[in-house]
This record gives C-alpha cells, sequence and structure tokens, in this order.
C-alpha cells in the first residue's frame, strides 16, 4: 500500500468538506505512518493539532478512510515534527525549506500561492477558465476590464451560484493585470467578509483613516460574496465612499455574487445602483459539454488519462457544481492510482456510488420560511403576518411556492402557515411565481440559490 497517495486522497476528499483555511492550519504537516491491521496511524506536528483533529476532524478522516478501507476501525494520531511530509492534493504542494537560524522546516506554497499584496491565488487564470454557453459573457467582460483598466465595465458584477467558477473569473481578472503590469498598478482581492471585519477592527483599534487610505490608493478592487454585506450598514457605508473615490478616479472594481444586485436586500439602493451601474453577467450551469472539456482540462494538468466513457460518465452525474466536479475526478484518480488498476467505467461507477446516492436532505415548512427571510433579509414575523409592502410580497409568494413544490403542502395548509389566509390566495401566489420563472431569468436564479441554501442546512 502506498501511504502517500492513501493520504493524498483522504485529504482531498476532507477538503471538499472543511473550509480551506481550517484544511490548510490542521493538515499541513500530517501524515500516515503506517496502517496496522485495523489501525491507522497519522503523525501530528504538535499535541495542539492532535487535540483539534480528535475533537473536530476525526470522524471526517475515519469515514474517507472507510470508503476505500472498510477494514479500518479507529485512528491513532502520533506527535512528531522529526519528518515533515507534503500536504499532498493536487493543485496543493508544499515543499520544505531549511531554515538556518533553529534547524527547523516550514511549509511554503508552490502552485497554491497566495500573494500577500494582493491576496490572488496563482492558479486562477484565464488560461485554465473553461468557457462554454454558461459562462461566455461573464469571461468576455472579464477579459475586457483586465485590458482596459476601469473605463470599461466598470463595475463588472459577476452573480451565479455555489461553485460555478465566480471566484476564479475575478481572481483571473487581477492575475492578468498583476502579469502585464507588474507592481506598478495595485491590486486587492478581498472577500466581503474579510472587508467588513477590517473595518470592525479599524473602529476598535481607531485606525479608519489607514484603513481608508489603504482602499482608495488601489487601482482594482475585487470584493468576493458581496450579498454577505446585507444588514452591515457601516460596511455598505465604507464600500459606498470607496466606490465612489475609486471609480471617479477610474479605478477597476469587481464584485461576485450568489444573486444579481435586485435581489440583495436589505442594502442601501445608493449602493445597489452602482452595482448596476456597470456590467452585470450571470454564469449558469455548465452544460454537459462544457463539463466535458473542463475534466479534460484538469486530466491534462495532473497527467493521467482516463477513458471517454470514464469522463462522460462523471461529467453526466454531476450537472450543477465546478467543485464537486473536480472532487468526484480526484476521487476516481485516487483510486484507481491507489488500486493500480487500469480505469474503467464498471469501477468508476461503484466509486461514485456514495457521491450519487447521498440521499435528499429532510427539510420543513419552518426550514423554507427561515432560508426565504435569510435570503431576502426580512424578519420571519414579516414574512408570515399580513403585511402589503412590495418587498414582503414577492418573497412571501416565493416561500408559498416552495412549500407547494418542495414539500407538497396544500393550499389551505400554506394559509394557515401564512397567517391564516385564504387557499385561493396561496393558489394565486403559486401560480404567479410559476408562471414568472419561465421569463424571469433573475427569478429563476434566485430560486436555484434558495434551494441551495434550503438543502446546505
Amino acid at each position: 500500500m502506498d501511504l502517500e497517495e492513501l493520504w493524498k486522497t483522504i485529504l482531498g476528499e476532507i477538503e471538499l468538506n472543511i473550509s480551506r483555511a481550517n484544511f490548510l492550519t490542521w493538515f499541513q504537516n500530517s501524515y500516515i505512518k503506517e496502517v496496522k491491521n485495523d489501525t491507522v496511524y497519522i503523525v501530528t506536528p504538535s499535541n495542539f493539532t492532535k487535540e483539534w483533529l480528535i475533537k473536530k476532524y476525526n470522524k471526517f478522516i475515519l469515514k474517507a478512510l472507510y470508503n476505500h478501507f472498510p477494514d479500518i476501525k479507529q485512528i491513532e494520531y502520533i506527535i512528531s515534527n522529526a519528518h515533515l511530509a507534503p500536504l499532498a492534493k493536487n493543485p496543493i504542494k508544499f515543499k520544505a525549506e531549511k531554515i538556518l537560524e533553529n534547524g527547523d522546516e516550514q511549509l511554503n506554497f508552490s502552485e497554491f500561492s497566495i500573494d500577500p499584496e494582493t491576496n490572488l491565488n496563482s492558479k486562477y487564470t484565464f488560461e485554465s477558465y473553461i468557457v462554454g454557453a454558461n459562462n461566455e459573457l461573464a469571461q468576455a467582460a472579464a477579459i475586457v476590464i483586465s485590458q482596459n483598466i476601469g473605463t470599461k465595465y466598470n463595475p463588472l458584477f459577476i452573480y451565479g451560484g455555489v461553485g460555478l467558477g465566480k471566484t476564479h473569473l475575478m481572481q483571473a481578472v487581477g492575475n492578468k493585470i498583476r502579469q502585464e503590469k507588474g507592481k506598478k498598478i495595485k491590486i486587492y482581492y478581498i472577500s466581503s467578509e474579510k472587508f467588513a471585519s477590517e473595518i470592525v477592527n479599524a473602529i476598535k483599534q481607531q485606525t479608519m483613516e489607514d484603513f481608508k487610505k489603504k482602499y482608495r490608493s488601489l487601482d482594482v478592487l475585487l470584493i468576493d460574496d458581496i450579498q454577505f454585506m446585507a444588514n452591515k450598514d457601516k460596511t455598505q457605508e465604507e464600500l459606498f465612499h470607496v466606490f465612489n473615490t475609486l471609480y471617479e478616479h477610474n479605478k477597476q472594481i469587481v464584485f461576485t455574487s450568489d444573486r444579481p444586485p435586485k435581489a440583495i436586500a436589505p442594502i442601501e439602493e445608493r449602493l445597489r445602483s452602482r452595482f448596476e451601474g456597470g456590467m452585470v453577467a450571470d454564469i449558469g450551469y455548465p452544460d454537459v459539454e462544457t463539463r466535458i472539456a473542463i475534466l479534460k482540462f484538469k486530466l491534462q494538468v495532473k497527467n493521467y488519462p482516463l477513458p471517454d466513457e470514464v469522463i462522460n460518465y462523471i461529467a453526466e452525474s454531476i450537472p450543477k457544481n465546478i467543485r464537486e466536479l473536480e472532487g468526484a475526478l480526484n476521487r476516481v484518480i485516487a483510486h484507481f492510482k491507489l488500486k493500480r488498476n487500469e480505469p474503467n467505467l464498471i469501477d468508476t461507477k461503484k466509486i461514485l456510488t456514495e457521491i450519487l446516492e447521498q440521499p435528499v436532505k429532510s427539510i420543513n415548512y419552518k426550514d423554507i420560511i427561515k432560508k426565504t427571510s435569510q435570503f431576502y433579509g426580512i424578519p420571519e414575523t414579516d414574512l408570515i403576518k399580513q403585511s402589503r409592502k412590495r418587498d414582503i410580497v414577492k418573497p412571501r409568494q416565493i416561500a408559498m411556492y416552495l412549500l407547494r413544490e418542495e414539500l407538497k403542502c396544500s393550499y389551505p395548509f400554506i394559509g394557515d402557515v401564512f397567517g391564516g389566509r385564504d387557499h385561493t390566495t396561496v393558489m394565486h401566489a403559486c401560480e404567479k411565481i410559476e408562471k414568472e420563472l419561465s421569463k424571469n431569468t433573475i427569478l429563476f436564479q434566485e430560486i436555484i440559490n434558495l434551494k441551495e441554501l434550503l438543502y446546505n442546512l
């Protein structure tokens, strides 16, 4: 058994279930020392890491091991910093460098490298971004702004569902500009949550002037997941002022979101109008041809051939999430490398059985009301009570539609849930949403995003 390949496989599956920051923090410098009987012995660099892995991630690791080796029943953790092994899950690779002062070794990124000055990940490029009918407008706009900083499509607002490549495209803009313009252009990528956190820290530490100077001196500002700024008044206010300063000086601004500007509520109208002032481009689900192209590109990078029938099966089996598509591919490759047998369709189907047959998460009417109110930034009580405000009526109708569509609730039951409304009112709401879905792409995307939130509770 190749223990390094085994650990690569396990890490690949764990990474799909936890945040990248936690993955890099708690799994670097760890490796499998041996497998004996029904026990796997994993080396960790410190007692603190060991305790954290046992407390937080033991179930993840054990489940991933069990998927490949059902005989494994337990894990033993060993503390040792004498031998540092690579954290090996392509495309993440680490190399060890000697630190002469103390003889220790530390891990540096090679392929997975974050530029501390820009926050950009160098692996996100236009060359590695596969274009299809689902994303060609967004990709074309991104290329244009990378060649015409601040003068075309400013701001660029990219929206779409989870795992469809919004972050990749946004960072590709920054990496392209950095590649062509060098350090004379100031570029900065940040998530909206981190942006909000910086504001809070600046207020606490009384360093708001430094914060303003930092952001208003940029040439290119890239903010990811802007929808998380809803309900954060101070963050919206500061972003508004930063936006105005950059825009007035023809500096490029790019936002991403899981929904279009009109669907981000509550958010200041003056900010929403600025989001819509440049180019708004959506990224939809990739068609099967695009998914096949993505898989073939990944295989070329990994230098690992798979038969066309295997590639086609993976592409057809995972239609909605590029991240999950790559995760499935990694799992298939790791299996065939470990077993050292020729890739084939029969084994591929067995490998992906667990992914494809995962039961749909059970939800109830309370979940739908809760997630709809969160999505639209409306208190649950307002969604239910007898209010005819325009910004509440539509979310309420959508919630009614989801109760009917997802849970098959009766019209009278839905009416009772929403403050004792008559069943004819519910019927009208459901029919209205269903009719509008056929012609309103923004509403269609909103409901897709809502369903993703519901089934990832």
